[in-house]
């Protein structure tokens, strides 16, 4: 299946590489290089190249390419489903997945990817059992390493590996039992220029931290199951159950993992938590132009908008913005046009405003593009779908647990609204 990974940087330069068939040539790279020339922005990399004898599928985390190399033709999803474990594996065992932390555990790094490819094709990928078999870094491990020569590889399989559920393993003992659940959802929405909504979109996930003794069995309903579409759950999760019932029954791996993930994309369940009224006016025969640009909340259910951030790329023929913003700070880049404003947390009391001149070169027409806005912003303690958690019950195990459930819902990487220019005589 994957016969090759190569990790290259943002500088495009390859600084870690593993083969597990034969040995293929870095050159076979060349045209990933090639198709990331072509790209206007990084992540704009078609995530699946052909060449004449392989197929390079890749993705990008923290700025680092994963590029697997494959020869035959397999399912692109599966291949980049396995980039994404690897990554996450990488972040799980050195806290951070940067190029800096994968040079300084590249023994640990090797030894990961051996254990979780067997011949090219997926072995063990779960953390619990990764952990088991090789143990995660630390400075005095290190230390003992380097004196005695010995590896971070345990002797002994581990105990989950070839039970009924994998993903935990046996013997788990805590002395406080908690089960924590986070509900976070990005919305994603491009509004016109009289504020309607064009499209939107709301891509949801469930992390957990779970931390129980023994082999605890879950169940999680909610209050509005049907809302959830397009659902991706993890292995633990029976899915009979769910198509009959909608209720998550599942055995937890320990510690952190990823519940599920969803989709909803029905327009009339997306609301939009923020709106903008914006005003840009340019005068015949004056450089000067008039820009305002007003924030505020919609349908928050009385939660706090809070790290809002707005930022905009001003027509070309713009020289200069003098703005004076009610809170927060504001940059303008001369050279891109990029105007970003800093706004913090939205006081439904006082309104947030940007407002002030723009100059415009010497000689230059007055802009006639539509510029857009690109607004971020974090609601804590909200679900912008309405999904709530009816209830968390555990069968198996005699203690009470500690529950918890968290809800946050954020802007994910476009909501945009188009600004409209007012040319005046």
């Amino acid at each position: 299946m994957i016969h090759s990974l190569f990790l290259v940087n943002a500088s495009g330069d390859i600084f870690l590489e593993k083969h597990w068939k034969s040995v293929v040539s870095r050159s076979v790279c060349d045209y990933f290089f090639e198709a990331q020339e072509r790209a206007t922005e990084p992540e704009n990399v078609p995530p699946v190249i052909p060449t004449p004898h392989h197929y390079l599928i890749s993705v990008l985390r923290h700025r680092i390419y994963f590029v697997a190399v494959i020869q035959s033709e397999v399912p692109p999803l599966f291949v980049i489903e396995f980039l994404h474990r690897v990554v996450d594996t990488f972040q799980d065992y050195f806290g951070v997945c940067t190029e800096a932390a994968i040079k300084d555990n590249v023994v640990v790094v090797y030894e990961l990817l051996e254990e979780m490819l067997d011949n090219g094709f997926p072995l063990a990928t779960e953390s619990n059992i990764l952990k088991e078999l090789i143990k995660p870094p630390t400075i005095l491990r290190t230390m003992v390493n380097t004196i005695t020569g010995s590896t971070n590889v345990g002797e002994q399989l581990p105990t989950g590996q070839l039970s009924v559920v994998p993903w935990r393993r046996t013997g788990v003992k805590y002395t406080n039992n908690e089960a924590y659940f986070d509900v976070v959802e990005e919305i994603d929405a491009i509004i016109d220029k009289s504020g309607s909504t064009i499209t939107a979109e709301i891509q949801g996930v469930i992390d957990a931290c779970v931390k129980l003794t023994g082999m605890p069995d879950l169940t999680l309903s909610f209050m509005n199951p049907r809302l959830l579409d397009d659902v991706s759950f993890h292995p633990c999760v029976r899915f009979k159950r769910w198509e009959a019932e909608r209720i998550l029954s599942f055995i937890p791996p320990d510690g952190n993992f990823r519940l599920l993930s969803y989709h909803v994309s029905s327009q009339n369940l997306v609301a939009i938590p923020v709106y903008v009224k914006h005003n840009i006016t340019f005068r015949e025969g004056s450089s000067q132009g008039r820009f305002d640009l007003t924030l505020g909340p919609k349908q928050t259910m009385g939660k706090a908008v809070e790290s809002v951030l707005v930022s905009s790329q001003l027509p070309r023929g713009v020289l200069n913005a003098n703005l004076n913003p009610s809170q927060g700070t504001y940059t303008f880049d001369p050279v891109t046009k990029l105007l970003s404003w800093d706004v913090g947390k939205i006081n439904p009391q006082k309104l947030p405003s940007l407002k002030g001149t723009m100059s415009l070169q010497a000689g230059a027409s007055k802009p006639d593009e539509n510029p857009t806005i690109n607004i971020q912003f974090k609601i804590q303690q909200m679900a912008i779908s309405g999904l709530k958690v009816n209830r968390l019950d555990m069968y198996g195990e005699k203690y009470k647990p500690f529950k918890g459930i968290k809800y946050m819902t954020k802007a994910g990487k476009s909501v945009l609204q188009r600004m409209h220019i007012v040319n005046c005589k």
